[in-house]
């Protein structure tokens, strides 16, 4: 082989190998979405963790830990907590269909208007994200606080579009108890699947 015709090869596969790299990296043409970062870091799509169960709606499939129970909540969804003294929700999971003019674009303004109208007070916003990877499609989530009758959360709560349907999963405990619950509640909406 020539010195020509070896340069000519080696640059050959340098060029078939840099298109590899980009095929793989840019998901074969289809567009590419940086990792979650900042406070939304933790969302990896992935399946539940080994023993969880699965509750299952119109609204998706909502990954729980054992030990929680499901609990009576709107028609079409799928809600389960984790029960304290006397009854007290100290954790919360909900899944429901997308009913309204919510989109992954309006989310941010959407979820904290939408708690106001159902009454909750002291609501405010503590991050947003629009362009969330999750396991069958994009998402938007935010986190806020947001004060009942009965205690002040912290949710986490998410506008999650999948191939045929698209979602809203919710993850909130009292916000006394989020440093507790922010584990398990952030795992089950990584594996959140609408």
């Amino acid at each position: 082989m020539t010195r020509r015709s070896g340069a000519t090869a080696g640059l050959l596969g340098v060029a078939v190998a840099a298109a590899l790299l980009t095929v793989s990296l840019g998901g074969g043409g289809q567009a590419s979405h940086r990792p979650a970062t900042g406070r939304f870091a933790w969302v990896h799509p992935a399946p539940p963790p080994s023993g969880w169960n699965i509750a299952r709606s119109r609204g998706g499939a909502l990954s729980y830990p054992p030990g929680w129970r499901h609990i009576k909540t709107d028609r079409g969804s799928a809600s389960v907590a984790l029960l304290g003294a006397g009854g007290r929700i100290d954790a919360y999971l909900n899944a429901t269909p997308k009913q309204g003019p919510e989109t992954l674009a309006n989310w941010s303004r959407f979820r904290p208007g939408h708690n106001l109208r159902e009454g909750d007070r002291s609501v405010h916003l503590l991050a947003s994200s629009d362009d969330l990877a999750f396991r069958s499609g994009r998402g938007a989530c935010v986190i806020d606080d947001y004060t009942t009758s009965k205690a002040t959360y912290r949710e986490i709560a998410c506008l999650v579009s999948g191939r045929r349907a698209s979602a809203v999963v919710v993850a909130a405990a009292p916000r006394a108890l989020w440093n507790h619950q922010a584990d398990t509640l952030e795992r089950a909406v990584s594996s959140f699947v609408p």
